[in-house]
């Protein structure tokens, strides 16, 4: 096998170059000039997310016995905001340079670019003239009814959490669970926020997974241990490197009104260590607010002994955005084989938008096409797989290592002899010969195996 030189160098720029030029992710409204802070995920990116989700659901409910799914509504009663707190206090604290326009975080300006010279940070330059700092409702807003002057005034969901403790009482009741148990959701959620760019990291709009796991209060402290290291060992299940996470448990001064106890998952990304997921232990300041706001209880009766206690809640929140950006990070690799440069994305089997590639070696060659079409009708009712016959062969590898796709199936001339294929692995570029009649078995036991990322 030819010698292999790797580049570890990993750029932000490299990312949103490979999401661009490979279909993931581009820029929303492009045509019309895009909208800040907003993208569109084409199909290999769609691919990437389900798949996110999906492991995301499997490790919550399917894995487990005592976790249930939900899927409420985005626009809410407007007064579940005012009793979480949102509409009083989800702000940011906003301030706008009278000079450029622009309008940056007081709290971020030290991550910030002024909007005239870019090398400097926002008021360093004479002509910077930054106004006092004022907050600003990060909830879009928008109202229901078919006139606009007497229509009622709603907001879009901040998060997804608020949607599973309004509905404690119909899932604890109708899912016969009694606590400790947990409500997971993956949803849409908007935030009218300034982002300090870094393509995906934070967007107006994104996707949340979600879950409220409800406790007895005396148990609180050793659940939300417990979904510390439970979420920190999802992460490396699926390949991502433990020399770029930790966990940072937050400063009292750091913590969030309604946590006594917070820690973020941080990952190690290009622009240094920030927030991948966050667990924190909310107590019952959900539950209770929602009960004295709305007069329904909102509690934990045991039938049998009469006890009644408003249960804790420890959640864990991850966004699926940011998760799918970490996973495209983690698995970029770039390296020289042959004296020639390969990009892959060396991404975990169950997360690659596409398992395998059929690819018949001459695309003009009417048997290896039929070999080819057959072999790839067949492999698409089991896993997603991709026919690809244009172009020279080894372009065609390299767009597969480009996507991630950890398998590819070349049907070449021995095929037309004695109905074997080559089978190509994507991380070591190992090549097999196995009878196009196995095919199927192999590939679906492959991706079954337990997968450890090449990368140091």
């Amino acid at each position: 096998m030819a010698e292999v030189e790797r580049n570890e160098a990993v750029t932000m720029d490299k990312i949103v170059s490979l999401c661009r030029r490979r279909g993931f992710v581009f820029p929303s409204s492009e045509i019309y000039g895009g909208l800040g802070s907003s993208y569109d995920y084409g199909h290999y990116g769609v691919l990437l997310k389900e798949n996110v989700k999906a492991r995301w659901l499997e490790a919550m409910v399917r894995e487990r016995e005592d976790i249930v799914a939900l899927d409420s509504s985005i626009i809410l009663h407007p007064r579940v905001w005012e009793a979480s707190g949102h509409v009083s206090g989800f702000t940011d604290p906003l301030v706008d340079c009278r000079f450029c326009k622009k309008r940056y975080r007081a709290d971020h300006l030290e991550d910030s670019q002024c909007g005239q010279r870019p090398s400097k940070r926002p008021g360093e330059t004479e002509q910077c003239d930054l106004t006092e700092a004022r907050q600003f409702n990060l909830m879009f807003e928008t109202r229901v009814g078919a006139v606009e002057e007497t229509g009622q005034q709603v907001y879009l969901r901040p998060e997804t959490a608020q949607g599973i403790f309004i509905n404690f009482k119909n899932v604890a009741q109708l899912a016969r669970r009694k606590p400790p148990f947990g409500i997971a959701q993956v949803g849409k959620s908007f935030r009218n926020e300034i982002t300090p760019g870094n393509f995906i990291f934070r967007t107006l709009e994104f996707e949340q997974m979600e879950m409220e796991f409800f406790v007895p209060p005396g148990e609180a402290a050793d659940w939300f241990r417990y979904w510390v290291e439970e979420r920190y060992g999802w992460h490396l299940r699926y390949g991502v490197r433990e020399s770029h996470l930790r966990v940072r448990p937050h400063d009292p001064d750091e913590l969030s009104h309604y946590s006594s106890e917070t820690s973020d998952i941080e990952y190690l990304y290009p622009m240094g260590w920030s927030e991948l997921e966050g667990v924190a232990n909310r107590g019952a300041y959900d539950l209770t607010a929602h009960s004295d706001a709305s007069g329904t209880k909102l509690e934990w009766v045991d039938a049998g002994t009469g006890e009644r206690f408003v249960p804790h809640v420890i959640e864990p929140a991850l966004g699926l955005n940011r998760s799918f950006l970490t996973f495209l990070i983690d698995a970029y690799d770039e390296e020289v084989v042959g004296e020639r440069e390969r990009t892959v994305l060396r991404l975990h089997p169950a997360l690659a938008p596409v398992k395998a590639a059929v690819l018949p070696l001459i695309g003009k060659s009417e048997d290896m096409v039929s070999k080819a079409r057959a072999l790839y009708d067949e492999l698409r009712t089991v896993a997603m797989v991709e026919y690809d016959d244009s172009g020279a062969i080894g372009r065609r590898y390299r767009r597969q290592d480009e996507i991630g796709t950890p398998y590819a199936l070349t049907i070449d001339d021995q095929t037309l002899e004695d109905e074997t294929v080559t089978i190509r692995e994507r991380d070591s570029l190992a090549q097999e010969r196995i009878p196009i009649g196995g095919v199927r078995a192999a590939l679906l036991d492959r991706l079954s195996q337990p997968w450890k990322t090449p990368k140091a």
